[in-house]
């Protein structure tokens, strides 16, 4: 090539340099009508107009002073910028259309300077091909060089994203608990991509309710920030006076502006128009400086968190203004961190309303409180297994039987959840009423196995039933305290503790059983003298099973602590459960204590009768001084019909030997030695026979069926239970309703 060429192409060049910002207008206007995906994003917008400006003043300097296309040296940041494109998601394809066609208008410009330099058009095509092959190195060259970091970058983010989204699914939803799954949201994004996190969950919905509500009331419930300042709410969400009373929609309360930070589980709502409110509505994320318009500073991330096509909250990822702005790939991360966190955080949300349903049925099933019954005092606790099982089948009762005695009950439901809870109540029910008919343990449990079976039987035909198979432990028990004597039974459950008044503990040796269930198998049932004063303590395996030591181990700390001296029963169930349970258990747990009374000589009455009428005032007499030396004489009325009743019964229905026994197990009452007030009286008379009375209605003419008719109308409650030989019949007085009885209802007798 002449020297005339390069000259002219020299002349050229310099000539545009002149004109240098006009150049760039031009190559702007037409990268903005051609290639409009570059100033989509503002940053990206400046980074690339100042990345024409820099190519075209390198070009200019590189043809001015006749330098080869492969030794123009690029600008600085331009491989920077070419990173800065791959980071901001621009395709290459549109990259590459950049080069081009900023090189085909810079071209243009210049080629259209030449004929004004020469006429000579020998010279104008020499200097035409010299620039076009000199512009056509140049940007092949650079556009390579920029292809190739665009790509490295592409990949390096590519690999970090899916790294930070693996880390992210191993790290966030680690438990079913709602705050620490966001609490891990929020701490992952401070490491990994922002300065700042707030999540904010829908009300209604962490309370199971419709969140279909105008203006959506949120609470604050993790937030997170490296410099350990609270996060600074950008978009101005209007918080509370207090936790759980939202400011009104306008971002005041009593005249104040809106707070910038919300307090930990603060309800707040958001200005409407603002970002979270807009992302809200639609559930599409949004990425803005912090300001809400283009600009230097801080940029934010607003991400709906959606599970299952409905929005749960919002989550909100800043940068401080010394750090790189958000890009669209940086909000495409931030929504799949957010997509995973929100699945994880509605897991979270069904399982704790399942949870709370669970265990609500199941404290609806458990006694609120024990009856009143004069043989043992007693003291409970029930404590659900952590947050992985949940509520499980185990629950405990005490049931007052007739005679002064009580049925202490002990079981467990395989499984956990609703169905188990279900289960737990309908195994409750069928105890009490197997107990009102005074079964003797090991019959009980035979009774109570046939009711699991049928249950596993209607459950096996129920196609919706998930659970068909039902399986349970269970430990009945039933003291008496004039005896002290103590008869239990168990089916496949734990072994009960007894710790005597002398400080003596021990397992009370029982046969197992089988489970119930099963189904013919035999249960036996055991009978041991409790001193009175004894620590009787029944419970479930989770309180003595751990992942840290065996049953064994669990068995000797429970006697141990159960050897302590306590202040009271509560004190002691308290202690147990604190050193047995040091951390949320991994199965339910339920406990029963109950220290033995005993009903003594000075409270017991007995006398065999003959099988003869003439035996009846003779016991009338007895009655009315026994009632006299126990301060019950407002009873002896009631007492002498209600004994005559049931003696003359047995002497004509039943068979000898006969025998009455009178228990008060009433202690004396707080207000004084002496006063009847609310004390009871049991009247037992127990014959030979196992033929048990049925109360009838007497017609007007007959002469006799009116006997049973006059004690239920006088007796608080009455009844019949089977002795091992014979039947007793039994009715408990009371002397609340005053000294004689209100006979209005044996009108009809």
């Amino acid at each position: 090539m002449d020297v005339t060429a390069d000259s002219l192409v020299a002349r050229a060049a310099r000539e545009l340099s002149a004109d240098a910002d006009e150049l760039v207008a031009d190559v702007e206007r037409g990268l903005r009508r051609e290639v409009p995906e570059l100033w989509a994003d503002p940053e990206i917008a400046r980074v690339t107009t100042r990345n024409i400006a820099e190519h075209i003043a390198a070009a200019l300097a590189g043809l001015e002073h006749g330098v080869e296309a492969d030794r123009i040296p690029p600008p600085a940041a331009d491989l920077d910028r070419a990173r800065r494109l791959a980071r901001g998601g621009v395709s290459v394809t549109a990259v590459l259309r950049a080069h081009r066609l900023a090189q085909a208008i810079a071209l243009d410009r210049v080629l259209a300077a030449l004929p004004r330099l020469t006429a000579d058009p020998e010279l104008i095509s020499a200097a035409a091909r010299r620039l076009t092959e000199v512009a056509t190195g140049y940007v092949d060259r650079n556009s390579e060089r920029g292809v190739l970091a665009y790509q490295e970058e592409r990949d390096r983010r590519l690999r970090w994203r899916l790294c930070v989204v693996n880390d992210a699914g191993m790290r966030i939803g680690t438990t079913l608990d709602i705050a620490r799954t966001t609490q891990e949201l929020a701490d992952f994004a401070t490491e990994h991509f922002a300065d700042r996190a707030c999540v904010d969950l829908l009300d209604a919905l962490l309370h199971g309710r419709d969140p279909h509500r105008q203006p959506p009331v949120l609470r604050r419930i993790a937030q997170r920030a490296k410099t350990g300042a609270p996060p600074n709410d950008p978009y101005g969400p209007q918080g509370a006076d207090g936790p759980d009373h939202p400011r009104d929609a306008d971002g005041s309360a009593n005249g104040d502006p809106p707070h910038p930070a919300v307090a930990p589980q603060q309800l707040h709502t958001y200005p409407d128009g603002s970002p979270p409110a807009r992302v809200l509505a639609t559930g599409q994320p949004a990425r803005l400086p912090a300001d809400g318009s283009p600009g230097e500073g801080h940029s934010t991330l607003v991400v709906p968190l959606r599970a299952r096509g409905v929005t749960l909250g919002v989550a909100q990822f800043s940068r401080d203004g010394g750090a790189e702005p958000y890009d669209g790939e940086d909000l495409l991360l931030a929504q799949e961190i957010a997509a995973r966190a929100a699945v994880a955080v509605d897991n979270a949300c069904r399982y704790t309303h399942a949870r709370a349903t669970a265990l609500g049925l199941q404290r609806s099933l458990l006694p609120a409180r024990t009856p009143a019954q004069s043989a043992v005092d007693v003291a409970y606790r029930y404590l659900p297994a952590g947050d992985r099982l949940g509520v499980g089948g185990d629950w405990y009762d005490v049931i007052p039987l007739s005679g002064a005695r009580v049925a202490l009950v002990v079981g467990d439901v395989v499984g956990h959840g609703v169905h188990a809870a279900a289960t737990m109540g309908r195994l409750r029910t069928a105890v009490r009423t197997l107990a009102d008919i005074d079964l003797p343990p090991d019959e009980l449990l035979t009774h109570l196995d046939d009711v699991v079976l049928r249950l596993s039987a209607e459950a096996a035909t129920d196609p919706d039933d998930d659970a068909a198979e039902i399986g349970a432990t269970c430990l009945y028990a039933v003291y008496d305290p004039v005896s002290c004597c103590c008869t239990l039974a168990r089916a496949g459950h734990v072994l009960p503790t007894v710790v005597t008044p002398d400080g003596v503990h021990r397992a009370l040796e029982l046969p197992p059983g089988p489970p119930l269930g099963l189904g013919g198998l035999p249960f036996e049932a055991v009978e041991v003298h409790l001193p009175e004063g004894s620590l009787l303590a029944l419970y479930t395996d989770g309180l003595i099973e751990a992942r840290d030591h065996d049953v064994e181990a669990g068995l000797t700390r429970l006697r141990q602590v159960l050897a302590r001296p306590a202040r009271s029963l509560e004190a002691a169930c308290d202690t147990v459960m604190d050193t047995l349970l040091p951390e949320r258990p991994a199965d339910d747990v339920a406990l029963l204590l109950a220290r033995t009374r005993a009903l003594g000589d000075g409270r017991v009455a007995g006398w065999d009768l003959a099988a003869d009428p003439a035996e009846v005032s003779r016991v009338r007499s007895r009655v009315a001084a026994q009632l006299r030396r126990w301060g019950l004489a407002d009873l002896e009325f009631t007492a002498e019909l209600v004994v005559s009743e049931l003696v003359t019964n047995a002497i004509r229905y039943g068979r000898p030997p006969i025998h009455l026994r009178l228990v008060l197990p009433d202690p004396e009452p707080p207000d004084g030695p002496g006063a009847t007030h609310g004390r009871s009286l049991l009247c037992e008379v127990r014959d030979a026979s196992s033929t048990a009375p049925h109360q009838r209605r007497a017609r007007s003419y007959d002469e006799g069926g009116r006997g049973l008719h006059l004690v239920a109308q006088l007796a608080e409650r009455w009844g019949t239970r089977q002795t091992r030989v014979g039947k007793t019949v039994w009715a408990e007085l009371n002397d609340t309703a005053g000294a004689f009885p209100d006979l209005g209802g044996l009108s009809a007798v």
